[in-house]
């Protein structure tokens, strides 16, 4: 599972880069936009669901509960300080996709406790697109956190995210991580919509191994 998260640069606005996300084949996008207004977030929102409707993709919003239920978006993703699980379940009901940030294993056992149906786990290494970083995971701290959840028998989906390369994709999903989460290094590339392809297929490969 490869999903993109949305975001800017100066040559590209959010709805920018999920559209080229999208035409480079992938079919999660995570609509992130912390620092936009609801006026600016819903309108983006509405036009990204739709191009997302197009592509067949799964389109989550990040944290805004009321903006997922209120156009039918598939989910959403709640960040440690966002909205408890519980509450956005009982807002969205079982229709809805939900899913939840992690650090640490104590993290992924309560988001798996509280009924998330996948999670989001970083950072893998330093990454300019978000503020408050958590401690650093690496490659050592997803191999722990998975030998944890096997061990207690923990079933769920995890995606690495946090300044992932193409280069680290593989050695990611060696350390039994479900799937990558993807941003700036899609956005910096010279051609977004080839480096998307890129890491779908490299993504892909690796999987079927």
């Amino acid at each position: 599972m490869l999903q993109f998260i949305s975001h800017y640069t100066e040559k590209y606005t959010y709805l920018d880069s999920v559209r080229m996300a999208l035409e480079g084949g992938c079919r999660w996008v995570q609509l992130r936009m912390k620092d936009a207004s609801i006026d600016e977030m819903r309108s983006v929102a509405v036009e990204a669901q739709r191009l997302c409707k197009e592509a067949n993709a799964t389109f989550i919003i990040d944290d805004n509960v009321a903006l997922v239920k209120e156009i039918g978006a598939d989910g959403v993703h709640l960040g440690k300080k966002d909205m408890p699980v519980y509450e956005a379940r009982h807002i969205l009901g079982e229709g809805f996709i939900i899913g939840g940030t992690a650090n640490t294993f104590e993290d992924v056992k309560g988001l798996y406790l509280s009924g998330v149906d996948y999670v989001g786990c970083g950072p893998f290494r330093f990454t300019t697109t978000k503020k408050g970083l958590s401690p650093i995971l690496g490659l050592d701290g997803y191999r722990s956190i998975v030998t944890r959840m096997r061990e207690e028998n923990i079933d769920i989906p995890v995606v690495a995210i946090g300044g992932i390369t193409a280069e680290d994709i593989p050695e990611i999903l060696d350390t039994g991580i479900s799937g990558i989460a993807l941003s700036g290094t899609v956005l910096r590339a010279d051609e977004p919509v080839e480096e998307m392809r890129r890491l779908i297929d490299l993504e892909a490969s690796k999987a079927i191994i």
